[in-house]
């Protein structure tokens, strides 16, 4: 006698950080930005979340549980319409073209996720966690999608998660169709074309923030002046710019621009009624740092060698081409000194330096005025990272669910 099939799949997907922002939306159900935006795909060897879904006749209700805790899918929320609208897709393009695939669109799922990295700290954990979501279904219900298809649903539960489905260089277009069927993610360019771009993540603080990225966009499209004239006269000059950049392999370009969005997309969040405040003390040193790092190599014609950006949150991600990351650290360090075993360097840059704080150091010619030195804990933690690859289909082993569909203990 057989035993039934398990119908069960695992994917990781990585987290993404915009360098053109995405900062409001036109309709709030279907999640259609206001402008496009453009983002870079972190390696997800660092930085992912894991999901494992699993359809099955004998489960009862669709079912979540995120870092081990159940979440409820409400009627109407993200969750549901996203579980629902894989649903459709597995009917419309496998079950109702062939007769004989197994009918896993009328199954309920449990499924499973687990973020290695804290979860609503400005790491854009909902965007790598709906990507994973998404990629998980869409090789449980072995959908001939292709990655911007599938975006349109991924976006559906978090807007900057259509940029996780794909790895490199990624835009979202923003679209005009009220339907969304042309609001979607592209690539720009792959990991493999630009593999010598690295991120320094400066985790200022990984608590949970306290004006959310969908109620603080939402006022800020209701109140800003300054919103109106980003949508309108900046953003697409930018996209097509940095995009130019980003295929020219042009560091300056890119550094400039992403900084430069970074700034007003703050002075947006500011120009809120009643202002928005994401960044903090610490952030904003940060911003000295480079700024004056920059200066230096500018005037020794060397041109920009580092690119600070913040999303909705203080957390700073510092982009630099892989030659330059080694100093940038080594600076951050000089005024950030981290608690011994916190700096995730996953790349060795410091070589397996037991204490990383005896490789501070700033740069010949720099000016240590420009800010004041930290205690340890200001930056919480560091993590060294560069351009990744997008979802992975991963191996049955590596499955969260255990045998009674419920997860496996994460130890």
């Amino acid at each position: 006698m057989s035993s039934a099939p398990i119908y069960e799949a695992t994917a990781s997907a990585p987290v993404n950080i915009a360098v053109i922002k995405y900062w409001g939306k036109r309709d709030t159900k279907l999640i259609l930005p206001t402008n496009s935006s453009l983002s870079v795909t972190l390696d997800q060897d660092h930085l992912r979340s894991t999901t494992t879904s699993r359809a099955d006749p004998s489960f009862e209700a669709d079912r979540l549980w995120l870092n081990g805790k159940e979440d409820q899918i409400t009627a109407g929320s993200r969750l549901e319409t996203c579980i629902k609208e894989m649903k459709r897709l597995r009917k419309e393009t496998v079950e109702d073209v062939d007769a004989s695939a197994p009918k896993l669109s009328t199954y309920k799922v449990h499924i499973a996720s687990y973020n290695n990295f804290p979860t609503a700290a400005g790491l854009a954990s909902s965007a790598s966690g709906f990507a994973a979501l998404v990629a998980s279904l869409a090789h449980l219900y072995a959908l001939p999608a292709s990655p911007s298809t599938l975006s349109l649903i991924a976006r559906q539960g978090s807007g900057s998660a259509c940029r996780s489905l794909f790895g490199g260089f990624v835009a979202w277009q923003m679209g005009s169709d009220p339907s969304g069927s042309d609001s979607l993610a592209v690539e720009v360019a792959p990991q493999s074309h630009w593999p010598q771009m690295h991120a320094l993540i400066c985790v200022v603080n990984d608590a949970k923030k306290g004006t959310s990225s969908t109620s603080g966009m939402q006022r800020t499209v209701e109140t800003s002046p300054l919103l109106q004239h980003r949508i309108a006269h900046v953003v697409p000059a930018r996209m097509a710019d940095i995009s130019t950049a980003i295929l020219a392999r042009d560091f300056d370009a890119f550094a400039r621009i992403t900084m430069a969005d970074s700034n007003q997309f703050h002075a947006v969040a500011l120009d809120t009624e009643p202002p928005i405040f994401y960044m903090n003390d610490v952030s904003r040193a940060i911003i000295a740092l480079v700024v004056e790092y920059n200066r230096i190599s500018l005037a020794q014609g060397k041109g920009y060698k580092a690119a600070y950006t913040y999303d909705a949150g203080p957390n700073a991600v510092i982009y630099a081409l892989e030659e330059n990351v080694r100093e940038v650290a080594q600076l951050i360090l000089s005024y950030f000194p981290q608690t011994p075993g916190e700096f995730k360097d996953v790349l060795g840059i410091f070589s397996g330096a037991a204490d990383v704080n005896a490789e501070a150091k700033v740069p010949e010619g720099f000016n240590e005025a420009v800010a004041k030195r930290f205690e340890v804990g200001a930056v919480k933690g560091l993590i060294h990272t560069r351009v990744g690859d997008g979802p992975r289909k991963l191996s049955n082993e590596e499955g969260l669910l255990a045998a009674t569909g419920l997860p496996k203990t994460l130890v």
